[in-house]
């Protein structure tokens, strides 16, 4: 522990700190919505975020980082599939 934030914390609010700036460059027009660094950064960021729930657990907070990773996976996926189509 540092500062009172523990290892995992940080994990967490890394997490959270990666998904507002990639929203953030979505809003000021340097990311689209479609795009495989969009949907990586919500990827990787809801994951740090449960990642930490594994040890500071709450249901609401797993709730919507699951669906985030889940639609986040599913634009991966879209991204993907779009740079493989010819």
């Amino acid at each position: 522990i540092v500062s009172g934030i523990t290892i995992t914390d940080g994990i967490g609010v890394l997490g959270a700190s990666l998904i507002v700036v990639a929203y953030f460059l979505l809003q000021v027009g340097r990311l689209e919505s479609s795009s495989l660094s969009y949907s990586v950064a919500n990827a990787v960021g809801a994951s740090a975020i449960l990642f930490s729930l594994l040890y500071a657990f709450n249901l609401s907070a797993f709730a919507i980082e699951s669906f985030w990773l889940a639609i986040s996976l599913y634009g991966i996926f879209r991204a993907v599939r779009s740079r493989s189509a010819p």
